[in-house]
């Protein structure tokens, strides 16, 4: 029914450019508020119109009047107008990519729209916050902020709709995957446009209506749609409706196989993106030109723009702006939490005024009295209670996830079980051997006694031969010792020390003894290894136990991939396995590749993040890469992933040199 809807629809959106955009002219020269404009309500509004209009083009000098607008509303306390100066200078910093002082700023707004009592204020915030956690993947929550924002603004007086908020909805349903609800949201996004609505709005609306027609695979319908949109932000010098527009533009045509003309737009993208520090916007470009250029088989300049995008996703969505993120999160539960229990607190005092004035005046109410006492108690006990309950669910949550993590480290040592039976089988088996055939010797050597031929020369060669196999014995039983403080190194749970170590001995001796791993677990087993170590490393200052963790989890997803890929029995198949090293300026480079089934390109962003696996259920806990991730950044490495889906993948260890 969404698609019929959206369908009927195309013809109008297509044709009437100038019903969708206006005639746009330059902008109200009473709107270029000077930033020494006098403190009164009336001119400091004109200045956030003003600052909006210049945002979508040039977000810094946006912000500069913002900030200006937002310390004279904090002088004059024009409380309101500070909540939207902080509002429009979170609009600023999230076009600019700063989504964690964007957040800050709009959680603030939000605060102060609360104390205001301001409905309609709060829902714009919320719109504002909802967008934001849209563009950090977090779906989800970004629902739980817009979903409330379309109630309050559909319970105002008189009730309206908003489509820059219903828009959003569509956003996050559509990236949930949820087609239909994100065609409901949409449509209504586009059927309550007024005449009065923000053009730039206008132009967000009709790209995700295009959105809708990629995903339905109506890709001409798409196409004009993104066309019409740009031809609109180009009236209003919108770069950022004009970036979004480029991009999804570049996606069609790359579904379709078009690369030279989706390696044209997505350029435009990127450097318009740039060209107004978009980060989060310039690294959704790059992304898209590494996968073109990947598709093109220009692997340099894919290469490139991976290494673009890997440091724009580092500064966007880094350890430290994450946990930045998650405590401004934290901050805003706990300040609602707050605010009810201040409300709360509020009411008991009303109430109690009242029944003590009651009281003197009825002796009933005196009676009602205590027992709202007693119910308050018992709804206090109930909290204790339910706290208490909480902080054990959390402490055994706690429990369980070290127990899981543990367990993966100890999944590692299991693995290994495997090759150290069969490495030290072989020197056990020798050292038995040749104790047997000592104890056959030395009764040989008694005989010989017994007869007193005197035949010394025969007594000497059995002495040789005994002396022989004793020092064969002790050289396959330090062998065997060797094995075993091997195996006792690798499973020290302690944290351990950083030393000088032979990365290329470590590699190989944990390539052979995942490969033995899996031979024992399977006779039918088989792959060819091969490796490429550059002996002029030297030696490396590492945690070896830690950093044989890392590559006992890369050789035996390795091995895993091709062993499953076998199993398909494709023609001409061999499954192999290569493993190099490399010094290049101040770095050390180890790379594991293997030519089985890859990684789709949808899943490379998702294998590092923890309990994330793509195996079987019972097979993987998705915490080996997790782990492995965490040991290369506390050496103060890099490890990354490139895969192509269905024919390979190689993961890149960095680490200093």
């Amino acid at each position: 029914m969404a698609k019929g809807v959206l369908i009927g629809l195309l013809f109008s959106i297509i044709t009437l450019p100038e019903f969708i955009f206006g005639q746009v002219g330059p902008v109200d020269s009473n709107l270029c508020a000077d930033e020494n404009a006098a403190g009164d309500s009336g001119s400091l509004k004109q200045m956030l119109i003003y600052s909006n209009k210049i945002a979508f083009a040039n977000p810094t000098a946006s912000l500069a009047r913002d900030q200006k607008t937002l310390s004279i509303a904090r002088e004059m306390n024009y409380r309101r107008i500070e909540a939207e100066a902080l509002n429009s200078c979170g609009e600023d910093y999230h076009f600019m990519g700063k989504y964690t002082e964007a957040l800050e700023m709009q959680m603030e707004a939000l605060e102060l729209d609360r104390q205001n009592k301001d409905d309609i204020g709060q829902a714009d915030t919320r719109s504002l916050i909802g967008i934001l956690y849209n563009e950090l993947g977090e779906y989800r929550t970004a629902l739980q902020y817009l979903i409330p924002s379309d109630s309050i603004y559909l319970g105002s007086n008189p009730p309206r709709h908003d489509v820059f908020t219903l828009a959003l909805i569509g956003d996050s349903y559509d990236s949930l995957q949820m087609l239909d609800s994100a065609a409901y949201y949409v449509r209504n996004a586009y059927q309550y446009l007024g005449d009065n609505d923000d053009l730039h709005e206008r132009a967000f609306v009709i790209n995700h209506m295009g959105n809708i027609y990629a995903q339905l695979h109506k890709t001409d319908s798409a196409l004009d749609l993104f066309r019409v949109a740009i031809e609109g932000s180009a009236r209003l010098h919108d770069k950022l409706n004009s970036i979004f527009s480029y991009k999804n533009i570049a996606d069609v045509y790359l579904s379709l196989g078009n690369n030279d003309s989706s390696l044209r737009y997505a350029r435009e993208a990127f450097y318009t993106a740039r060209s107004i520090s978009a980060k989060g916007l310039e690294m959704r470009a790059a992304q898209l030109m590494r996968a073109i250029f990947e598709k093109m088989g220009k692997l340099d300049s894919a290469y490139a723009y991976a290494k673009t995008t890997a440091a724009l996703k580092d500064s966007l969505y880094g350890p430290e702006k994450f946990q930045q993120l998650q405590v401004l999160l934290l901050r805003d539960q706990q300040q609602q939490f707050s605010n009810l229990a201040r409300e709360e607190a509020f009411k008991n005092r009303l109430r109690s005024i009242f029944l003590i004035a009651a009281a003197a005046i009825f002796l009933v109410i005196g009676f009602i009295l205590f027992r709202a006492n007693r119910q308050k108690q018992k709804a206090n006990t109930l909290l204790n209670r339910q706290k208490n309950e909480i902080e054990e669910t959390l402490s055994k949550l706690r429990s369980a996830q070290a127990q899981l993590i543990q367990s993966e480290k100890m999944a590692s040592l299991g693995e290994l079980t495997a090759g150290i039976a069969h490495e030290i089988q072989n020197p056990l088996n020798f050292v038995n051997n040749f104790s047997e055939v000592n104890t056959e010797l030395i009764a040989e050597l008694l005989a010989e006694r017994k007869k007193g031929l005197g035949d010394f020369s025969s007594e000497d060669n059995l002495l040789n031969d005994i002396k022989g196999n004793e020092e064969k014995i002790n050289q396959h039983g330090k062998r065997a010792d060797a094995i075993v403080k091997s195996m006792m190194l690798h499973s020290r749970l302690d944290a351990g020390q950083k030393e000088l170590a032979d990365i290329n001995k470590l590699a190989n001796e944990y390539l052979r003894l995942s490969y033995l791993g899996f031979r024992g677990k399977d006779n039918s087993f088989s792959a060819t290894t091969k490796t490429d170590f550059d002996e002029t490393i030297g030696m490396v200052s590492i945690i070896p136990q830690d950093i044989g963790r890392v590559l006992l989890n890369l050789y035996n997803n390795a091995f895993y991939a091709v062993n499953e890929k076998s199993k398909q029995q494709i023609k001409g198949y061999e499954p192999s396995v290569l493993v190099t090293t490399k010094k290049a300026g101040g770095k050390v480079e180890l790379r594991v590749k293997d030519n089985g089934s890859g990684i789709p390109q949808n899943l490379t962003d998702k294998i590092f993040q923890p309990f994330f696996t793509t195996k079987p259920a019972g097979q993987g806990t998705g915490l080996g890469l997790s782990l492995s991730y965490d040991i290369i950044k506390a050496h103060g490495g890099t490890i990354r992933v490139d895969s192509k889906e269905g024919e390979e993948a190689e993961f890149e260890v960095q680490l200093p040199a």
